[in-house]
């Protein structure tokens, strides 16, 4: 239970912070309380500004999904693990195969070319929209699709080990 609301945990943090670092840059460039920021921003100019700060944010995302996938699969192998370990819980382990079928192809095969067709894109006029702009937004879709399903997977999961939980404190059962 523990490992699985550390996955579940890990994922929704990680949809808040990869938002939030680019909301973030709207907000300070609207309205920063730091004059030397302001300054800079100033000397630099707010588009140029706004770009770098994207950049940086991207970068930032990229390196965030790269790890949390290599600890996604290392939770998830964990627990697998102690799963097998629990005869009661035979149809939840091919939920949590599921699970790590998701994470294993997001890391191999998704989370890469979001990576390399998004910094291609960095510092790239969106006026007008660059073809590889559909290309990001479909791996960008399918990456949120694809998460959004390992969460729910992962809640049957939690749900099908508390409810299990409970039968195993249950006085009655022998």
């Amino acid at each position: 239970m523990f490992l699985m609301g550390c996955w579940l945990t890990g994922t929704i943090a990680m949809a808040v912070v990869a938002t939030q670092n680019f909301y973030t840059i709207d907000r300070l460039l609207a309205a920063s309380p730091n004059p030397s920021f302001k300054a800079d921003v100033d000397t630099l100019g707010p588009e140029q500004s706004r770009e770098l700060l994207r950049y940086l944010s991207s970068e930032l995302n990229r390196l965030y999904f790269q790890y949390w996938n290599l600890v996604e699969l290392a939770i998830g192998i964990a627990v697998l693990w102690l799963a097998v370990k629990l005869p009661e819980f035979d149809q939840v382990k091919w939920y949590i195969v599921s699970m790590l079928g998701i994470v294993l192809f997001l890391t191999a095969a998704i989370t890469p070319q979001v990576v390399s067709v998004g910094r291609a894109l960095d510092f790239v006029p969106r006026d007008p929209p660059p073809p590889a702009l559909r290309t990001f937004g479909l791996l960008h879709a399918a990456f949120t699709a694809l998460d959004l399903i390992m969460l729910i997977l992962g809640i049957v999961v939690v749900r099908w080990l508390w409810k299990g939980a409970g039968e195993g404190a249950s006085p009655d059962r022998a």
